[in-house]
């Protein structure tokens, strides 16, 4: 495509080569296109219609299907197009549930928001198109295709990104709809509940579990102490719903807010992280000495084992039985609680604040309750929260600030990367190396792990020995990864898979975001990291202890789970 100069609205735009269609040649103009079907992170489907443009010979075209060309001229706002995109809304909202005010996406809905813009008050067309069944059987999302509008963009995250493919479309013509194979439930499916499909919705059709009232029914009982941890990824994005930066961390004012709204105590998620360092650091070390199962596989991302377990699960054995972050804080909260449950009365009620949707379904596995009771009671992700203190009437960006509680709200610099893609696999490096000097650390952060790219590949010297690693985000990357490594066209080490694009910070649960948001998200965790006051999980002074009064020897029972196909 070559460089050249446009003409939108008579404003003349300059493009290159990194504008590949009229629509981002638009947006560079200052004009918004609507549109429900195009995302840059996406292929291009052109569905909607919604961004035609004009030409000088009358001709219209879709701007996000039309290549910029030398001397183009056209009009984005002629009656013409008006005319054509009132109408099409008005048939959309014809065969779409209207129950705004009680959605899921109020406020946030794309549809609602073109609605809005273009003025549609009335709609003179009738809806024929037939009732469909919610369904709720998801641990992780909620889908009601009375909402839906065709656009198909939660097929193509997930045949695209996920490469999980269990959404598509099905029948003809007023029939047409978006379907799992065979019209199945969700839980019937190989759907791994990353929820990505619900990011990428532009309307309350795939939304995320909403789970805020049995939140407030803990919170309200006098017979539970409510626990809460907070996931690092959580800090840098909850306070975008506040007018924050992207990145900002709003950590401690989110702990004073969870304490107004009842909180027992709120601890951080980075301690479980330091836990898992260890856990899955001494067990890389021993199956780099005997040669056992390798590649190592990171077993952080539970929609990433839920993937395993039903694609892949020759791999299994390779899969860190080291527990998530989340399982790792919840198992030592819940067994240390046990007496002082007893001796008070009262029943510890943990809940977890997740940008993950996937970890919906980890905290329900089975293998992951004690005595009867599950490790994490509950998971809130952090569209959750958001509308938790937006019911509570907090100012949240007047809040004073309150670090989390001790002993469990301490943690290195090097679990707070474990919320971006790269940032396991580094942090397990910083643990097994023996040298632990700064510049051992300024020669980690360019090892290559770091990035955005779709699989990377870094190599470090460990105890003599060039240790080969690698790191792939979103399922279809670390598929063609497993590929490789099965076809023996790679030789590696040690696997870091994040089913999320750019990792946590690109979680369902997160406000929605481009890639150029979610590595902002992912700097401010860098930037935590460097002004950490240690930046290695060895160095966490609470987990010495623990470890030095006994927890060495409860390790495998409380930290560790294996998967096999039984599982």
């Amino acid at each position: 495509m070559a460089e050249g100069i446009m003409y939108v609205d008579n404003i003349r735009v300059e493009f290159d080569d990194s504008h590949k269609s009229v629509l981002e040649v638009c947006q560079k103009a200052g004009v918004e296109m609507p549109n429900f079907c195009f995302h840059s992170d996406l292929s291009v489907y052109g569905a909607c219609r919604m961004c035609m443009v004009e030409q000088e010979d009358g001709s219209i075209e879709a701007a996000c299907q039309m290549q910029p060309r030398d001397g183009l001229k056209i009009r984005t706002n002629t009656s013409r197009l008006l005319r054509y995109r009132r109408t099409i809304l008005e048939l959309i909202l014809s065969a779409h549930c209207r129950d705004c005010t009680t959605c899921e996406k109020n406020r946030s809905c794309r549809l609602q928001e073109m609605a809005m813009r273009f003025g549609i008050h009335d709609i003179r067309f009738p809806d024929t198109r037939k009732p469909f069944e919610q369904d709720r059987t998801s641990k992780a999302i909620t889908v009601d295709m009375n909402k839906c509008i065709l656009c198909g963009d939660c097929v193509r995250v997930c045949e695209e990104v996920q490469g999980v493919g269990v959404l598509h479309f099905a029948g003809r013509g007023p029939d047409l709809h978006i379907a799992t194979t065979g019209e199945a439930k969700l839980k019937d499916t190989n759907c791994v509940s990353c929820g990505q499909c619900s990011a990428v919705c532009t309307t309350g059709a795939i939304t995320v579990k909403n789970e805020i009232g049995l939140a407030w029914k803990a919170l309200h009982d006098p017979s539970k102490r409510v626990v809460i941890q907070i996931a690092p990824a959580v800090r840098v994005a909850v306070g975008e719903a506040y007018g924050c930066e992207k990145g900002e961390n709003v950590l401690d004012q989110l702990v004073t807010a969870l304490k107004i709204m009842g909180a027992d105590e709120v601890y951080d998620t980075i301690f479980g992280a330091d836990l898992t360092v260890r856990e899955e650091g001494e067990e890389f070390l021993r199956r780099l000495e005997t040669g056992e199962n390798l590649p190592l596989m990171t077993s952080c991302c539970p929609a990433w084992v839920r993937y395993v377990e039903q694609e892949r699960p020759q791999f299994l054995k390779n899969l860190s039985s080291a527990l998530s972050p989340m399982q790792m804080f919840a198992t030592i909260l819940k067994d240390s609680y046990l007496e002082k449950d007893r001796e008070d009365g009262r029943t510890t009620y943990h809940i977890a604040i997740m940008p993950c949707t996937a970890k919906k379904m980890e905290a329900a596995r089975p293998e992951f309750r004690r005595f009867g009771v599950p490790n994490v009671d509950l998971v809130l992700t952090t569209q959750e929260i958001i509308k938790m203190i937006k019911e509570s009437g907090i100012h949240f960006r007047q809040l004073e600030k309150e670090s989390p509680d001790l002993p469990y709200g301490m943690g290195s610099g090097a679990a707070e990367i474990f919320g971006t893609t790269g940032g396991v696999a580094e942090a397990v490096v910083r643990y097994c190396l023996k040298d632990k000097s700064k510049n051992a650390l300024r020669m980690i952060s360019h090892l290559g792990l770091r990035g955005s790219e779709p699989i990377r590949f870094a190599e470090v010297d460990i105890d003599g020995r060039t240790v080969r690693l690698a790191v792939a985000n979103g399922l279809a990357n670390a598929a063609r990864l497993l590929d490789q490594i099965e076809a023996g066209e790679v030789q590696v080490d040690m696997v870091e898979v994040m089913s999320c694009r750019s990792g946590c910070v690109g979680g369902a649960g997160q406000p929605y975001a481009l890639m150029s948001g979610k590595l902002q998200r992912a700097e401010g965790l860098y930037e935590i990291d460097r002004s950490a006051m240690f930046k290695r999980a060895e160095r966490n002074p609470v987990l010495n202890v623990m470890y030095a009064e006994g927890l060495d020897e409860r390790a495998h029972e409380l930290l560790h789970h294996k998967y096999t196909e039984e599982a």
